[in-house]
């Protein structure tokens, strides 16, 4: 009798030693080409524009039925792709608070992605590595025991924080948010509106947040700051006063350690003082301010931040990891649990086995399957440890003095919110120009900026004034990077304020 012939399998490994020794040498190409890349990044312009022939063929590729090679593919990133990040790895990119990376946390990536293991939880050494991440997270910033867990970014950090939040406060009032939702059900008395509380300097997420959690954006009530962009506490009082009175139901205050516009930290005590008296949770939003706590000497700055009910912050922006690695912390962890448990049979915990212990991160937010963040944490602060991390935080806040100071000797450059922290947002004034006038010209003297790939920051508007913004995470930033700025400034603002230069700008 004879026997059939197997049919053909696929893999997507190398089948042969030969296929494997190719692949390898491809391998120790792309490493030895990112490394040099990395190390040549200060002779590299800060950011270039797109040529049309590199965004047309990145757009309008047709779907790959037959795959052309590894080889093929890895020429046409190093040609199409490389070259044209957005600039955050470069020294002189201050645009928004976006994280650096590291060789090492590059290379840790790598190592994760290698290993490919599935963080929901599970008996084995990646989940003990994010275990270790959570809690050294929370003996470092106040929050010792904490439950946590890591996450994509900020974004999801503060409203997976805001989402315990509600389901805590809610079970307070007799109400059951995760099987009755936020409606009003034909069986059950209609409840009062949930509100929760930020300055309007809260970042973007506590919008989004309050519409996906069906609260709408009328729930975000949104305080008034004082001048140096941190939240009233007396006009937070009286809000949280007026909405009890009017039959809402406040459930949170959400303070922020670093605001996005300008560094503006909020008094972080007197909201927890609020919080306690009102019988509210405190969230901070610590995206990248958090990390200040690491410093004995700015760690005033974030004072009252360990009294925090959660806690979000990223470790990918201060912290300066690589994309993605954010984390929230949750004081109570059988709060944190209640909140996002979901038993199934499939997902049961076991005695024995792989299972054993459950799968507890699945248990601390909305996602099961979930990449091993956690290695380039781990592998980082193990290599370099947090008192360097410490002294990299406190250097980025005396360079952002060094430019304030800067700035402040200079007749036509105006500083135009405090800079408490490591944001600085600034303008050139020359004589003789209208506001709205003032404010085309340094939008254009921002774009030249970038498009000379002279440096990245980014823009905001403060009291209806065009800004500079410059947000320094950046570990390699050096003085003379900044003092490069501001002289480019000056020279770009000086052709733009000819007379003929305002007039042309678009």
């Amino acid at each position: 009798m004879t026997t059939p012939r197997a049919p053909h399998e696929e893999t997507f490994d190398p089948r042969t030693p030969e296929e494997w020794a190719a692949f390898r040498t491809l391998a120790v190409r792309m490493v030895d080409d990112m490394l040099t890349h990395l190390a040549d990044l200060p002779a590299q312009p800060t950011w270039r524009p797109m040529p049309d022939a590199v965004r047309a063929a990145l757009a309008g590729q047709p779907v790959p039925r037959a795959g052309i090679g590894a080889e093929a593919a890895y020429a046409d990133f190093v040609a199409q792709v490389m070259p044209y990040p957005n600039g955050n790895l470069h020294p002189r990119f201050w645009g928004w608070v976006e994280g650096t990376g590291t060789p090492l946390g590059m290379m840790a990536d790598m190592l994760a992605a290698g290993l490919n293991p599935h963080l929901a939880g599970f008996d084995h050494a990646p989940a003990l590595v994010e275990h270790q991440v959570v809690a050294w997270m929370g003996e470092l910033l106040g929050m010792p025991g904490a439950s946590g867990v890591l996450l994509p970014g900020g974004t999801m950090a503060s409203t997976i924080g805001l989402a315990v939040a509600r389901h805590a406060k809610a079970r307070e009032l007799g109400r059951d948010t995760r099987a009755l939702g936020m409606q009003a059900w034909p069986d059950a008395a209609a409840p009062a509106p949930m509100v929760f509380y930020g300055s309007s300097e809260t970042h973007g997420w506590a919008r989004k947040a309050a519409e996906l959690m069906g609260l709408g954006d009328r729930a975000f009530r949104r305080v008034p700051v004082d001048a140096e962009y941190r939240i009233d506490v007396r006009a937070l009082r009286a809000m949280i006063a007026e909405d009890r009175a009017a039959g809402l139901a406040p459930f949170c205050v959400v303070g922020t350690a670093g605001t996005v516009n300008t560094g503006a930290t909020d008094d972080l005590t007197a909201v927890a003082d609020v919080c306690r008296d009102e019988g509210l949770w405190f969230h901070v939003d610590g995206a990248f301010g958090a990390l200040v706590h690491l410093s004995e000497t700015l760690r005033p700055i974030v004072a009252g931040m360990e009294r925090a009910d959660s806690l979000g912050f990223d470790l990918h922006k201060w912290g300066s990891l690589p994309i993605e690695c954010a984390c929230v912390l949750v004081r109570d962890p059988a709060l944190h649990h209640a909140a996002f448990a979901a038993p199934a049979s499939y997902l049961a915990s076991m005695t024995r086995g792989l299972a054993v212990g459950g799968l507890p991160f699945a248990d601390r937010g909305l996602d099961l399957t979930r990449g091993f963040k956690a290695l380039k944490a781990w592998m980082s602060l193990r290599a370099d440890g947090v008192d360097k991390l410490a002294r990299l935080i406190e250097q980025n806040v005396a360079q952002t003095r060094h430019l304030v100071a800067r700035i402040a000797a200079h007749p036509e450059l105006e500083l135009l919110a405090p800079a408490p922290l490591n944001i600085a947002c600034f303008r050139y004034v020359p004589d003789g120009m209208s506001e709205p006038e003032r404010d085309a010209l340094n939008e254009e003297l921002l774009l030249r900026l970038q498009e000379r790939g002279i440096a990245v920051p980014s823009s905001t508007v403060l009291h209806g004034r065009f800004a500079l913004r410059v947000a320094n995470v950046n570990h390699r930033t050096r003085r003379a990077d900044l003092d490069a700025l501001v002289d480019a400034v000056l020279l770009i603002g000086a052709e733009l304020a000819r007379p003929s230069a305002v007039e042309a700008i678009p």
